[in-house]
């Protein structure tokens, strides 16, 4: 019997990818904060979720099935963030926001690399049987 890692994991290993990411663009805003007309940017889970989508594809048995060439059409993960004081030089990015949100990012990663360290610790068990 072969182990699937893809339902074994359950996700985790898409999430803390998408962790890394998040924080690398976090860690981009936050050093440019004094970069003149530099706009902040952040990825949401939702963005890079409807951008999977995009390459989902319709199948079909039958030619009076809906022949559409995807289901949704992504917009892409990266997003500029709307500003709350935006300064005289163009600059937008928040530093205060931008570390609590690296804060937050994180610690989901943290949580997210917990569950699958769980998950790999309990597939190792289950092969060697301790």
């Amino acid at each position: 019997m072969a182990i699937s890692f893809a339902s074994a994991f359950a996700g985790h290993d898409k999430t803390l990818e998408f962790r890394s990411a998040r924080a690398a663009v976090l860690a981009n805003n936050i050093a440019n904060a004094d970069t003149p007309n530099y706009k902040s940017r952040d990825m949401t889970f939702d963005s890079i979720l409807s951008d999977e989508g995009s390459k989902l594809k319709l199948a079909g048995a039958n030619e009076r099935h809906i022949s559409g060439d995807s289901v949704t059409s992504g917009s892409g993960a990266l997003l500029y963030r709307n500003a709350n004081q935006p300064s005289l030089d163009g600059n937008n990015v928040d530093m205060q926001r931008e570390q609590a949100e690296y804060a937050q990012n994180s610690l989901q990663f943290d949580t997210s690399f917990m569950f699958l360290n769980g998950k790999i610790s309990g597939m190792k068990k289950a092969l060697i049987g301790n």
